[in-house]
């Protein structure tokens, strides 16, 4: 299966639980792991390749030109860690059918776990580091969907708040030090960085960008000090913890590091760096747990240690010590997850996860109290079970591993954080499943049904099958190894087996368990010792950062960010000169390389118009309809300079957006005041228009400067002539550039003009069912009505004119490819007629007509557009490639057929929409604050029957 499909299925699944949540449980169940085990069914076709070595590449150039390409690439280590996403995803969804109450949301639940999914199946499986980060904030965003799922708990929402803050702030560290990583290497493809380890490594950037890169590996994978945020992650549903919080996420920040070895590791920053940060944390991490009385927060440190474990094993820069973390890893993904989920059994069937009100569970829950028990010993390192093996790997690579001088320093940290491990793993059995049986339990706890332990017992198989038959997992543990490793170092000739002989580890190992023990035996003094000290408390100090944040920036937004547009306007204009003028004065100005064209008196005469307009427009502003009118005259003026400059599709498109944009601005006038208020002091009009001064002269003089000196850079206008006929069969370069050329940019534009009718549309709603609609009703007008709102003059006209004007729009939009026109001013001149009938025989009346909806007409000219840029992905061309043709149909002579045609009607129907969308929206307001309007033109019923004195016709349009 291809790389492509496997990454996308997860996404495109997503959609499906939603449509079935009205099927049922079951069937919201059933689609997503469809969709998860079809992912997993693609991953393992390609198994046969990855276990030869070969490296599976799948590439689409997407955005070359900045290095960002949809490049996937699959070898060991991304089969590994996808491996584990799917298959422990398949034992989540089961989980989670049978834990999840009735009154939860299944459709919500399932579409968030899928669209997580498929965001750590790109991280894993991206070639190119600029698409990695684009999974990586999706699974920031996604988790913290997931985390926050159970809305109803404060507690849910704050670690889902804290959650995506602190791992949104390591990405946002990340994706710098990511884009300093593919500087150096001259590529953001992760096949190319990883082959670039001494170029990487001796240069002057190396060290910032291993710190950035490392920040956001360890507020992923909640390192110290960034560990504080997991625990709280645990208000999450147990499906979520135990998914995204022993086997998935926390792993991502591992998995980073481990992709990024072969030529970010073997440094002293490194070694220094990693190892140290992920001693700290282990040992932290299993002290707390130990005194955690929630089970679920007990793991959560649990986690939050084994993740320090394997981050020093990473650190050591070693082969063995690669070798010992992915070992581990798969190791700890199994017992964590199944661990989670009897926690979760537990909390399910007693209705609490309080350790001092449990005990004697082995009674009442047996099954649960063999899968729990067998997945603890295996994390507190028992032999037989795959974490002794693990461990036992570990504290080997301990030995030789010295830190700050200290032989003994990393070895004993090791021990005492496998002492801690051993003894929380061992409360975990002893007071939740042994003792007597209580008769206070919240709920009488029993065994679930199968789809509750089912999950966690198939994984307790692999703790047990790996634990005693270590070599099944030999091959795929040295192939993940060897993708780690890369060319960095030699394959370890270590071999996993239970027994290595009477070797430092091994009683390195007996003095952790049985210290354990000891510590167990000794808990409640301990736990009084550790009640009594005095420590920071994480969320403590977290909160009282945000507060601190927050007060920071209300103090900056209220000294610079006020509300006073002329304040921000005056600040850029001001720093936009001084900027300009600083690079004028220190930098060098070529001579002049033209002269000042002759000054005719018709110029002279434009430009006294125009400039007398403007500064009209300056005194007069406050006079809204005024102004307008000053503006509009501003408008035909440049329209006419673009007709001088011999730029006639810019003259045509200037003009008609006048027309159209005057019109609405009429109708949005209508329901303000004609005088705006005074609101300045004359001292802030004499500063305001000095700037405005100041930074017109500076854009004058920039603008004289280019214009008499040849440009520094090749202008792209060669290119256009050149291409335009040739590459998009079109004489007309700015139509060709438009549908072409630049399509891309036009394509975009009018999704956003649709999105802006759409707004509108929207805002109108809002205020016709609010209490505007109130004040709109009884608003007064403050001018007397004309008694004839449709003339007969102007119904006539318009009507006379509606075929012509189609005709005309028709024309231009024909003609656009080639002569000035195209499908966006065939748009605003088609809008300008139907405008004309609404203005003539009233917005009822053209209401009553129309056969299609504005709404659909924008979003057909968006499907058309888009649907003729995606068919050139057909005949292998990047998308809103145009083609074109030459054909003949007797009699006619030959003519040209172009696709950008197609294109140049969605641009023409988006147009046509958007315009008349707004139009009719703000119409309906006018209904509201008017007098009724009429059903028909000339205000006259022609159906009534008034006798033989036409006096007596009713008028509709009031006095």
């Amino acid at each position: 299966m291809s790389l492509f499909l496997i990454v996308a299925l997860p996404f495109l699944g997503a959609l499906l639980p939603g449509l079935m949540n009205s099927a049922g449980r079951q069937a919201c169940a059933g689609v997503t792991f469809t969709v998860s085990l079809a992912a997993l069914v693609g991953l393992l076709s390609n198994l046969p390749a990855v276990m030869a070595g070969d490296l599976v590449m799948a590439r689409v150039d997407w955005l070359p030109a900045i290095g960002l390409n949809f490049t996937l690439m699959l070898d060991g280590l991304g089969f590994f860690f996808a491996c584990l996403i799917l298959g422990i995803g398949l034992l989540i969804i089961t989980y989670a059918r049978f834990y999840l109450s009735r009154d939860d949301n299944m459709g919500e639940f399932f579409t968030y776990l899928l669209l997580f999914q498929g965001a750590m199946v790109g991280i894993v499986l991206s070639d190119n580091i600029l698409l990695l980060l684009v999974f990586w904030e999706l699974t920031s965003l996604s988790s913290f969907l997931l985390i926050g799922y159970w809305k109803h708990l404060p507690e849910g929402r704050q670690g889902a708040r804290m959650a995506l803050t602190v791992t949104g702030m390591g990405g946002l560290a990340m994706i710098a030090g990511m884009v300093i990583l593919g500087q150096i290497a001259g590529s953001y493809d992760l096949s190319v960085i990883l082959q670039n380890r001494e170029l990487i490594q001796s240069s002057p950037l190396y060290l910032p960008a291993l710190l950035l890169i490392l920040m956001g590996c360890f507020t992923k994978s909640a390192q110290f000090p960034f560990h504080f945020w997991l625990p709280h992650a645990m208000a999450a549903p147990t499906p979520v913890s135990a998914y995204l919080h022993s086997a998935t996420m926390v792993k991502a920040g591992i998995f980073l590091m481990a992709r990024m070895w072969p030529v970010l590791s073997g440094t002293p920053e490194w070694f220094m760096i990693v190892t140290t940060v992920g001693l700290i944390t282990m040992v932290l991490g299993a002290v707390i747990a130990l005194f955690k009385h929630d089970l679920k927060a007990l793991l959560a440190f649990s986690t939050v240690s084994h993740l320090g474990l394997i981050t020093m094993l990473l650190g050591t820069g070693t082969a063995f010590g690669a070798m010992a973390a992915v070992f581990h890893i798969l190791n700890h993904a199994t017992f964590k997850a199944a661990l989670f989920m009897s926690a979760g059994i537990i909390d399910h069937e007693a209705h609490t996860r309080d350790i001092r009100r449990l005990g004697g569970l082995r009674h009442l829950m047996p099954i649960t109290f063999v899968i729990a028990s067998l997945a603890a010993l295996s994390m507190a390192g028992i032999p037989f079970l795959n974490g002794f093996l693990s461990k036992e790997m570990m504290l080997e690579e301990t030995i030789h591993t010295v830190l700050f001088g200290a032989w003994w320093l990393v070895p004993g940290l090791a021990v005492i954080g496998s002492l801690f491990s051993a003894a929380y793993s061992f409360r975990l059995i002893s007071h939740v499943f042994l003792g007597p049986k209580r008769d206070d339990y919240p709920a009488k706890p029993h065994d679930p049904p199968s789809g509750l332990w089912l999950p966690p017992a198939f994984l307790v198989v692999l703790v047990v099958l790996i634990g005693v038959a270590p070599f099944l997992a030999e091959p795929l543990v040295r192939l993940v190894t060897a993708s780690v490793i890369g060319d960095a170092a030699e394959m370890p000739t270590a071999y996993l087996k239970i027994w290595h002989g009477f070797v430092p580890a091994l009683y390195m190992s007996i003095v952790a368990v049985v210290g354990g023990f000891v510590l167990l035996k000794f808990y409640l003094p301990a736990l009084k010792f550790w009640d009594s000290l005095p420590r920071p408390e994480a969320k403590t100090i977290f909160d009282a950062i945000i507060a601190g944040a927050v007060k920071l920036t209300q103090v900056l937004i209220q000294g610079s960010h006020n509300g006073s547009f002329t304040r921000y306007a005056a600040i850029a204009a001001l720093t936009i000169v001084g900027a300009g003028y600083y690079a004028w004065a220190t930098g060098t100005v070529a001579a002049a390389t033209y002269s000042m064209q002759p000054v005719t008196p018709v110029l002279v005469g434009g430009w006294v118009m125009l400039v007398a307009a403007v500064c009209a427009l300056v005194f007069l502003h406050r006079n809204r309809l005024l102004s307008l009118i000053l503006i509009g005259i501003v408008g035909l003026m440049v329209s006419i300079g673009f007709v001088y400059f011999s730029a006639p599709d810019l003259a045509m498109t200037q003009i008609t957006v006048e027309v159209v944009t005057i019109i609405l601005l009429l109708l949005a006038l209508n329901f303000l005041p004609n005088k705006t208020p005074v609101e300045s002091s004359v001292l802030l009009r004499v500063r305001d228009a000095g700037i405005g001064v100041i930074a017109g002269l500076a854009v004058m003089g920039l603008s004289l400067h280019y214009l008499l000196r040849d440009s520094v850079a090749p202008s792209i206008s060669e290119y256009h002539l050149a291409n335009a006929y040739k590459g998009g069969g079109g004489t007309n370069v700015v139509n060709v550039i438009l549908v072409d050329l630049r399509g891309f940019d036009t394509y975009g534009e009018i999704i956003v003009l649709g999105i802006a009718a759409l707004l509108i549309y929207a805002l109108t709603e809002t205020l016709l069912g609010g209490p505007v609609r109130a004040r709109l009703l009884n608003r007064e007008p403050d001018q007397p009505r004309s008694g004839d709102m449709h003339p007969m003059m102007m119904v006539v006209l318009t009507r006379v004119l509606m075929p012509v004007a189609l005709m005309v729009g028709f024309y231009i939009f024909l003609r656009g490819h080639n002569e000035p026109g195209g499908g966006f001013i065939a748009g605003l001149i088609v809008s300008i007629a139907v405008v004309m009938q609404y203005m003539a025989s009233g917005s009822n009346w053209a209401s009553a007509r129309l056969r299609y909806p504005y709404h659909g007409i924008i979003g057909a000219g968006v499907l058309i557009a888009g649907l003729t840029g995606i068919g050139s992905w057909f005949v292998g061309k990047p998308f809103l490639t145009s083609d074109f043709t030459y054909v003949r149909i007797p009699p006619f002579e030959k003519f040209e057929l172009a696709t950008a045609a197609l294109f140049d009607l969605g641009v023409f129907l988006a147009v046509v929409g958007a315009v008349m969308l707004s139009l009719e929206s703000f119409s309906r307001l006018a209904r509201r604050s008017e007098v009724p309007d009429t059903d028909f033109p000339m205000d006259i019923d022609p159906s009534r029957d008034d006798g033989d004195d036409p006096s007596q016709a009713t008028l509709k349009g009031g006095v």
